[in-house]
């Protein structure tokens, strides 16, 4: 198995490269329909990260993927499966792929938001709909008696 290269992006410019050494892949029966090999061949595969541990990411990059991702953690663990394939090879390949999409796009920084300043149009349209809104409720008074 070879080392996962995850590509350049925002975040990470020169891209990351995780060693092979620090992914574990289990493989067991996938489910779903097969012929006379569903029952021995073993295609489902599991491959995990330990995120903690793993030299691949700086310290900061480290805090910011067990934050963003830590609804899919398992302590500091984490694990994708695949099992779309029929083949062990494809579903290996799959699951390679999405770890490095996962860790691409937890690492992209956040956008700033931009603050916005209502159009004179709206504040035109809100300013008579409350004036139409104190007509009505003028209008429910009880009249003046003169």
């Amino acid at each position: 198995m070879d080392d996962l290269c995850v590509p350049p992006g925002p975040g990470i410019p020169r891209g990351l490269r995780v060693p092979a050494g620090e992914l574990v892949e289990q493989f067991s029966h996938a489910s779903g329909p097969g012929g006379q090999g569903v029952n021995t061949a073993d295609t489902r595969v599991q491959l995990s990260l330990d995120l903690a541990t793993t030299t691949a990411l700086s310290d900061t990059q480290r805090e910011i993927v067990l934050d963003r991702l830590a609804g899919r953690l398992s302590g500091t663990v984490l694990t994708i499966s695949a099992a779309e394939h029929r083949s062990q090879r494809r579903n290996r390949t799959a699951a390679r792929q999405r770890l490095a999409a996962l860790l691409r796009d937890a690492l992209v920084p956040p956008r700033a938001r931009r603050p916005t300043r209502p159009t004179s149009g709206s504040r035109r349209r809100r300013a008579e709909g409350k004036r139409r809104h104190s007509e009505t409720k003028r209008n429910r008074r009880r009249p003046q008696s003169e």
